[in-house]
């Protein structure tokens, strides 16, 4: 659908809504007006995966490891978390409260998933950064899900780019693993979550 015909749409369905209720009909389109139409409908209608996002609703309890060293022993911190949907089934919003380096930390995350690409979408932002991590991937028939996202390095100014793991160790946890570039470019584990469902 064009930016123009979409444009069009929206104008004469705002026009003619209350002829609508009136007359208990649609406006004429083309054929080709309706094929957009339909194919517009069904990429924004909710299906399994969006189910299956609707699943990890709840409030959770944290345990967060960081490396700063990938030799070294993780630092520690405890935190909670909430999901909801959002935008009537179509989006996982998830809300961290927790510490990170001894500072109070707050992040706030978006999850979908996408019908047409048939991909996995996610977003990040948090109390440390101005800045956005945009992630896309997928997620196989037990729920295991691989995502590869970037943000922008604040020391570097480049990009950063990280692969991210998540799975249900068991029906009430979920473990979430987040790798990236180490020092000589191999990857290694920076984070992981361990989340509890209350």
């Amino acid at each position: 659908m064009t930016r123009t015909f979409a444009a069009t749409l929206t104008a004469v369905l705002l026009c003619t809504a209350p002829t609508w209720a009136q007359e208990d009909a649609a406006p004429d389109m083309t054929p080709e007006q309706m094929a957009e139409m339909e194919a517009y409908m069904t990429a924004g209608t909710p299906g399994e995966a969006h189910e299956a996002l609707a699943m990890t609703a709840g409030s959770y309890e944290l345990t967060v490891r960081s490396w700063n060293d990938p030799a070294g022993e993780p630092m520690e911190s405890s935190g909670t978390a909430t999901r909801t949907m959002a935008l009537d089934g179509r989006v996982l919003v998830e809300d961290v409260s927790s510490s990170m380096m001894g500072m109070p930390y707050t992040g706030h995350g978006m999850t979908g998933y996408d019908n047409v690409t048939g991909k996995y979408w996610s977003t990040w932002n948090d109390s440390m950064s101005t800045s956005i991590m945009v992630s896309e991937g997928t997620c196989d028939d037990d729920h295991v899900c691989t995502f590869t996202g970037s943000w922008n390095d604040p020391i570097t100014g480049g990009l950063i780019t990280s692969r991210m793991t998540s799975r249900w160790t068991s029906e009430t946890t979920e473990l979430f693993e987040m790798f990236g570039p180490g020092k000589d470019g191999e990857e290694v584990k920076m984070m992981e979550i361990e989340y509890r469902k209350q």
